[in-house]
Parts: structure tokens; sequence; C-alpha cells
């Protein structure tokens, strides 16, 4: 039996506990967060990206620069890059007003073939009937070359700048026909068949299934068909033999050529280089924007 408790001044009993107070626990230390490590400057992909080119770049220049000095190579067979330079800032003037001829005819030409091309895509899908009766002339658009069906077209269009325009989108017009197409083909049977399942109209499956599909596939014929209108512009310069205020790069090359005023050709060279690769900088710039975000291809850190 349990002892009994003391008896207090009114009457009542208390009862003690035989039992030790539990002793009050520690506050939690706050935890503090690891903090991912820090990737070096050198190792970061983005930087990487555009450092190692240019080391590349300047490597190349340098051995350039090296074996003009070396050899004594005169400046009308081979210039050096120190006189390329030299020859693009004092003929900014003649040189740029060509490369915002060229320019123009490399957009409208590519927004014509973008335009053109996507609505072929969009006939092509819809039947592969069509697609099979159709799709050997667009080959056959890629396969002739433009430099023989020119002349043609700046004797049927009058206007020089449109009959440019029409040859260089001839040459940009393939590859956006041909992935597009692929794309909108290219899309998953089980998602197909849900949509069917669904009773979507034709409409429906090529807004909200093959477009979407086609994407990726869009823009890397956007990627390719850029430099081929610069290519296209260039060529169709070439053949329009346009003279004057309104000529472009392609006019100051002949020129240049027939003066031997080679640093000078060597620089138009120079900037025609740059605007393909401008292009297509804007191009993966516009795919990382439209695709970066859902897309495996541009999600990938390999």
């Amino acid at each position: 039996m349990s002892a009994l408790a003391p008896t207090t001044a009114a009457g009542t009993t208390t009862m003690t506990s035989s039992a030790t107070p539990a002793r009050a626990r520690p506050a939690p230390t706050p935890t503090l967060k690891k903090q991912p490590a820090r990737i070096p400057l050198l190792q970061q992909p983005h930087v990487q990206r555009v450092m190692y080119p240019l080391l590349v770049g300047v490597v190349l220049i340098g051995l350039w620069q090296g074996l003009v000095t070396a050899m004594e190579l005169p400046p009308y067979l081979v210039p050096s890059p120190y006189l390329m330079m030299q020859t693009l800032v004092t003929d900014w003037v003649p040189l740029g007003m060509a490369l915002m001829v060229t320019l123009k005819i490399t957009v409208l030409s590519f927004v014509v073939a973008t335009i053109a091309g996507v609505l072929i895509s969009f006939l092509f899908v819809q039947s592969k009937l069509i697609e099979t009766a159709l799709f050997p002339y667009a080959v056959l658009l890629q396969v002739t070359p433009i430099v023989a069906v020119a002349p043609l077209i700046i004797i049927w269009v009058k206007n020089p700048t449109a009959a440019m325009v029409v040859c260089a989108a001839l040459v940009a017009l393939f590859p956006i026909i041909s992935n597009t197409t692929l794309g909108l083909r290219s899309i998953d049977p089980d998602l197909q068949s849900y949509f069917k399942l669904n009773r979507a109209t034709r409409w429906q499956q090529l807004v909200r299934l093959r477009i979407p599909s086609a994407l990726p596939y869009f823009f890397g014929g956007l990627r390719i068909s850029s430099g081929l209108a610069l290519i296209g512009a260039v060529v169709a310069e070439f053949v329009a033999g346009t003279g004057g205020s309104g000529a472009g790069l392609a006019y100051q090359i002949l020129q240049a050529g027939f003066q031997l005023n080679i640093p000078r050709m060597f620089a138009a060279l120079l900037l025609i280089s740059l605007t393909g690769v401008a292009l297509f900088v804007l191009m993966a710039w516009l795919t990382k924007l439209a695709l970066g975000s859902w897309h495996a291809s541009e999600l990938s850190q390999d």
C-alpha cells in the first residue's frame, strides 16, 4: 500500500508524486541551409560556349598574321588581319551602306521563305496524296542551281530588289518546307488517337497537337534557312550586277576584285560572315526563347 500524504490545515490531503519532474527540452538550434557549390566562371556552360570559339578565333588570326608577316606576302595576294580591319574602318561608309542593302534583301527573302514554307507544309500535312504529288517539286527547287535560274527571274521581275528577294527566297525555302512538314507529321500516335477519341476537328489537331510537336523542327529549319537566305541574297546580287548606291556587298567584292583592292574584298567577306553568324545566333536565341522551358533539346545541359 502507498503512504498517505500529510494532512493540511484545512483538513484536505494532498498527494505527492515520487517521480522527479521532467527536464525541459532544449530549444532546437536553427539549421543553416547548405549553399550550393559555386561553379567557377570558366566552367559555366554559357561562358564556355563563348570563350572556346573566341580562343580558337584568336589563335587562327594570330597564325594568319604571323604567316603573312614572316613570309612577307604582298597585300594584293593575302592581306593581314590588321590591314583588313584597317580597311574596314577607313572604307566603312560604302561597306556599311552595302551591308544594309544586303541585309534588307536577306531579311525580306527570309520572311517570304518562312511564310511560304509554313503554308506549303500545312497544305502537305492535310493529305498524304497532296504531299506525294507536290513534294518532288519542292525538291526540284532545292537541287536547281540558283545561278541558272536567277537571270530568268531578273528578266521576268522588273524591280531589281524584288527579283533578288525572289531568288534568295527560293534558296531558303526548302529547309522550311522539309523540316516543318516532318515536324507536323512526327506526332505521338497515342496523342493522335486521344484527339480522335475526343472527336477533335482537323483544325484542333493542327493547332493543339501538330504545331506544338513541329516547333523544334521548325526552328531547326529557321537556323538553316537564315544562312541560306544570306547566301541567296549575295548570289542574286552577283547575277544582277547592280551598282551605285543601291548595290550590296556582292558589288563591293566585284569592284574590289577589278581594282585588285584585296583588303577591301576581305573586309566585305568578313561583313558577310559576321552577318551570317549574327543571324544564326538570333535564330538560336529565338529557339531558346520558344522551347527553353519545356523541350528536351533546350533543357539538356550536355
